[in-house]
């Protein structure tokens, strides 16, 4: 049982429902919940005015929890990062913190790597990953397909093992594409792994809060973007140096957008990735289980991994026996 602290650094929770059902279902799997007293407040878009939700970062910081989990993502920390409490943040991480959230709360992630080095975890919010569906969230790609029912049994499992301190690692099978352009054997070995939302990320390339990993593995997702917008950041990432100094690339989901009959022609998703292959050496591994999607893996944002690739099976692996070093 962990003692896990849900606070909201980012969107307002619209969907009081999705919240409550959320914190029950972490009860009933034994949970202690510590709600953050700002966690329902909102100013225009916002959990609370940006005082409010650096103070709730704080305290999340302050909580002693094993766990601190967003409420759910949207926008809003990329206009904290001046003010973010890194320290505290970094003290609570190394005396067994671990914070867990995805989409905006990758800008978090990545400042506090880059300002500290501390590992934090990309994984499911509250709302989205525990309560139901999130029709309210829906500007935000947090929307009505997610969540419906019962929380995904892989995620679940994952957010378990994180709970446990049991979680070595995670795999997944690699589409056919994927698996047939890429070598098999360890493709990186005690690389950072860094990432997160394509879109949060790329608003911080230029500023002190983007981390300068070099020889890293790079996992990106993004939701509501439309291929060609998923290209151009990708476009940016390379002209800028940033592909080229990773050992891999991972792709998790893009999901949500619309194809247009008029203008794409055959331009997909798949193009980008062809698109990409073609204008990088790094090699670039697709169907991370991750992203705005109910089947999510928690991967830890700044640890050093291991990726290897049997097969059609890649392997992220950060436990700390690898037997397959021999």
């Amino acid at each position: 049982m962990a003692h896990i602290y849900v606070y909201s650094p980012a969107g307002a929770v619209r969907d009081r429902a999705a919240f409550k059902l959320g914190v029950k279902r972490l009860q009933a799997l034994g949970h202690e919940v510590e709600v953050d007293p700002a966690a329902l407040q909102t100013w225009q878009r916002f959990a609370g005015d940006d005082a409010t939700r650096l103070a709730a970062i704080t305290r999340a910081a302050a909580s002693g929890a094993d766990i601190a989990l967003i409420s759910r993502g949207g926008y809003g920390i990329t206009r904290l990062l001046p003010d973010l409490p890194y320290r505290k943040i970094a003290n609570a991480i190394s005396k067994g913190t671990r914070f867990v959230g995805f989409s905006d709360f990758t800008a978090l992630q990545l400042a506090l790597l880059a300002k500290t080095g501390a590992t934090t975890w990309a994984g499911p919010a509250l709302c989205e990953g525990f309560g139901a569906s999130d029709a309210a969230d829906g500007a935000d790609g947090h929307n009505g397909k997610l969540g419906q029912g019962e929380p995904d049994e892989i995620m679940l499992a994952c957010f378990g093992d994180l709970v446990d301190g049991a979680g070595e690692g995670t795999g997944w099978r690699l589409p056919a594409a994927s698996a047939k352009l890429v070598s098999e054997g360890l493709l990186a070995r005690q690389s950072t792994l860094w990432g997160g939302n394509l879109t949060v990320l790329l608003s911080l390339l230029g500023t002190p809060y983007f981390p300068e990993i070099r020889q890293g593995v790079l996992f990106l997702e993004d939701v509501g973007e439309h291929p060609y917008r998923i290209e151009r950041s990708l476009t940016q990432l390379l002209h800028a140096g940033v592909l080229a100094r990773q050992k891999v690339i991972v792709l998790g989901a893009f999901t949500n957008y619309t194809l247009s009959a008029t203008h794409d022609k055959g331009f997909t998703l798949a193009k980008v990735i062809e698109w990409l292959r073609a204008h990088t050496k790094v090699p670039v591994l697709t169907g991370l289980p991750f992203g705005h999607v109910p089947t999510k893996v928690l991967l830890p944002v700044g640890m050093k991994i291991d990726l290897l690739v049997e097969g059609r099976e890649a392997l992220l692996l950060w436990g700390h026996i690898h037997h397959h070093h021999h």
